[in-house]
C-alpha cells in the first residue's frame, strides 16, 4: 500500500532541520569568537619541538592576546604570547634565530617559537610544575622564586599553595581552564587529519 504525501510533515521536518542548524552554528559561531584558534601547524610544530602540549601553548595566546599577532600590553608585550623585548633578545640568542629584532616577535612563527621555548625552559626550572611555571610566565621567574622560598606561599619550596598576585592567581586559573577546551580543538583537528 502507498502512503498519502503528506507535504505538512516534510515542511515541518525540513523547518526544524533548518533551526537546528542554524542554532549550530550559531553556538559554534559563539564558541570560538570565545575561544579563538589560529596559527595552528604553529603551534603542533613548537609545542611539539618543546615538548609541550598543543592545548598549553594554545591557552597560553587565548590568554595573553586572544590569538591577535599585534598585541601590544601596557607593559610592552608584543604579539600572541606577548613576549617583552628583552626577554625576546634573550631566547633568540639561546634558540639561535638569526639577525633577530624585537619587532619579529610579531610574526607568529617567531613569537610561538620563542613563546613555546621559554614555557619549557620554565617548566624545566620548576620542576615541570605548570602552575609554577604559568605563574612564572605571568610574574616573573625571581618573583616566583620569592614565593616558593617563603612559606606563606609554599610548604615545600616546589609548590604554590596560594599566589599573592591576584592577576596572576586569576591568569593561572584561566589558562588551566582554556586548556581543556582547547584539548577538544586539538583532538577535533587530529581526528580530521
Amino acid at each position: 500500500m502507498f502512503r498519502a504525501f503528506n507535504g505538512r510533515k516534510i515542511i515541518k521536518t525540513v523547518a526544524v532541520l533548518l533551526i537546528l542548524s542554524v542554532l549550530l552554528i550559531v553556538g559554534w559561531l559563539a564558541f570560538s569568537t570565545f575561544y579563538p584558534l589560529k596559527h595552528v601547524d604553529l603551534i603542533i610544530r613548537h609545542a611539539n619541538e618543546n615538548d609541550l602540549s598543543p592545548a598549553f601553548v594554545a591557552a597560553v595566546i587565548r590568554a595573553e592576546s586572544r590569538f591577535r599577532e599585534t598585541a601590544v600590553s601596557h607593559r610592552g608585550a608584543k604579539g600572541l604570547m606577548q613576549i617583552m623585548d628583552s626577554t625576546g633578545e634573550w631566547l633568540a640568542g639561546e634558540i639561535g634565530i638569526v639577525g633577530f629584532e624585537t619587532e619579529h616577535v610579531f610574526d607568529p612563527e617567531i613569537n610561538i617559537q620563542i613563546g613555546s621555548f621559554y614555557l619549557r625552559r620554565l617548566l624545566n626550572q620548576f620542576g615541570g610544575d605548570q602552575t609554577v611555571a604559568l605563574a612564572a610566565y605571568n610574574a616573573g621567574s625571581g618573583t616566583v622564586r620569592g614565593w616558593l622560598n617563603d612559606p606563606r606561599f609554599s610548604s615545600d619550596g616546589k609548590t604554590l599553595s596560594y599566589i599573592p598576585f591576584p592577576e596572576t592567581r586569576t591568569y593561572v586559573e584561566r589558562i588551566e581552564r582554556f586548556v581543556k577546551v582547547y584539548e577538544i580543538y586539538f583532538r577535533v583537528i587530529e581526528f580530521i587529519r
